[in-house]
């Protein structure tokens, strides 16, 4: 029995392999986006004169979060913006800034936990490291991608025999103790090849912080000198490649699902949005995707959600001139607004039921796999949905017959939250929270259904085309 999947599910698994940190998303948002003839600009220079009315934009910050903006050729100054917002982060491992360990003949590096990862699960994993480097170049400090793809970590679990109970009691761990890979053994590091005492007294300061061959390795991938890496950002993941899986080829099995599938259907209808020539010729709004870093640990961070970057792209936006513009007003108030005409999607993966434990979700709201994505509510607004919000939504979907699902938590489990909220409460934007269900979230290995990716990439591709007239009629504050 062969079944072919969807083609936006086997783009996506490429996407997803290709990006092993939020580093490596960005630089692939950034390659799809250049070829789909979106133009790099600067938040350090002026925008003034430079964007343009049917123009296509982007720009990096830290490279690890991006925002891409395509300009109506209709929009006039004060008319709404139409959002899509996701992260590029998960919960991994990630590299100690001093991280040479040595224990009982074996060499480790040390890590620390980001996000509320289910650690148990990166035992017993083919793990490597991905991220940047900044490197200095004739004097001058860039920042490089960096990826290992061999497998040059482990995190061995205890044999049973020397604990027993651990089925019946459970599987525990100390996260600094017993979360801590190994890379080699003090004997092979001994009788390495070219191995010199003097390898450990070089002068630089990275052989002092971490193991010397980690810097060998990442120095030989980045074909530069050991002496020329002067700090590095690193998250560990596992080498084992996402693919398709299930006898119907309907199930994705990848890490990092939550939440580069949202990023990626966000990314593919934006550029789908745009790629006709005549695709803007109608737009009187700015269609827009933000994809954030440090999601997962709260956003509060310069390129994080909870930042003012959205805020100060949306006035630069608002304020720039753009030629082909014609501004009708001066309203001092021009930028609120712009605000109240716009509107914010916040995507970030949703919980299909679990066949398992399908207790655990309230019984009238358990979203399953291929069919649609999940409009998420909470009352205590964890989720920013509200009924007005919705119908907004409700109504994308209806023009093209996209299939939605509902969700909310049982009443005695705890919810999660997402950018939305603090989107909403910042900017004061219309925001409605929205994800594709999947099992096994925030685990080293997630799953996902295929046809899913279709339908956001054609929900968020409505939105883009039909928000505007949609919201000339849609009359709920």
């Amino acid at each position: 029995m062969s079944i072919i999947p969807p083609k936006e599910a086997t783009n996506f698994i490429e996407f997803v392999n290709n990006s092993p940190s939020p580093f490596h998303a960005v630089e692939e948002a950034r390659v799809r986006l250049s070829a789909a003839g979106y133009k790099e600009i600067c938040e350090r220079e002026s925008w003034n004169n430079v964007l343009e009315l049917n123009g296509k934009y982007y720009f990096t910050r830290n490279r690890s979060t991006i925002v891409a903006f395509a300009i109506g050729r209709k929009y006039k100054t004060g008319n709404g913006i139409s959002i899509v917002g996701a992260h590029t982060d998960s919960p991994c491992l990630k590299l100690k800034p001093i991280s040479k360990k040595e224990k009982v003949g074996y060499l480790q590096i040390g890590v620390e936990t980001y996000g509320g990862g289910i650690w148990h699960t990166w035992f017993d994993r083919d793990l490597s490291v991905a991220g940047r480097a900044i490197v200095d170049d004739d004097g001058k400090l860039i920042s490089k991608l960096v990826r290992i793809r061999q497998p040059i970590l482990r995190v061995p679990t205890l044999a049973i025999h020397l604990e027993r109970d651990v089925n019946s009691a459970g599987f525990k761990f100390n996260n600094e103790n017993h979360l801590c890979p190994l890379i080699a053994t003090v004997t092979k590091d001994l009788t390495k090849p070219g191995k010199s005492e003097k390898d450990d007294d070089t002068g630089n300061p990275f052989i002092v912080k971490h193991q010397p061959i980690l810097i060998e390795v990442l120095a030989k991938e980045l074909d530069v000198r050991v002496d020329q890496i002067r700090d590095l950002e690193l998250c560990l993941y596992d080498t084992q490649p996402s693919t398709i899986g299930g006898v119907y080829n309907e199930f994705i099995f990848s890490a990092r699902l939550d939440n580069l599938m949202m990023s990626y259907t966000a990314l593919t209808a934006l550029i789908n949005s745009t790629s006709d020539p005549d695709s803007l010729s109608n737009e009187h709004n700015i269609r827009m995707i933000a994809l954030f870093d440090n999601e997962e640990v709260g956003s509060t961070s310069a390129h994080g959600a909870n930042s003012s970057l959205l805020e100060t792209t949306i006035r630069r936006l608002v304020f720039s001139n753009i030629r082909g513009n014609i501004q009708e007003t001066t309203s001092h108030t021009i930028f609120e607004e712009t605000v109240h005409k716009s509107f914010f999607i916040s995507a970030d993966m949703g919980h299909a039921v679990h066949p398992n434990y399908f207790e655990k979700h309230e019984e009238n709201h358990r979203p399953e796999m291929h069919k649609g994505v999940v409009i998420k509510v909470n009352s205590s607004q964890r989720y920013a949905t509200t009924a007005a919000t919705t119908i907004v939504l409700r109504e994308v979907a209806e023009k093209r017959n996209i299939p939605l699902q509902e969700f909310v938590v049982r009443a005695d489990t705890p919810c999660g939250s997402t950018i939305g909220p603090m989107i909403s409460a910042n900017l004061g934007i219309r925001t409605i929270d929205v994800g594709n269900p999947q099992l096994s979230m925030h685990s080293i290995r997630e799953v996902a259904g295929t046809d899913d990716v279709g339908h956001a990439i054609n929900l968020f591709k409505t939105f883009f085309e039909e928000f505007h007239e949609i919201d000339q009629r849609v009359i709920v504050d």
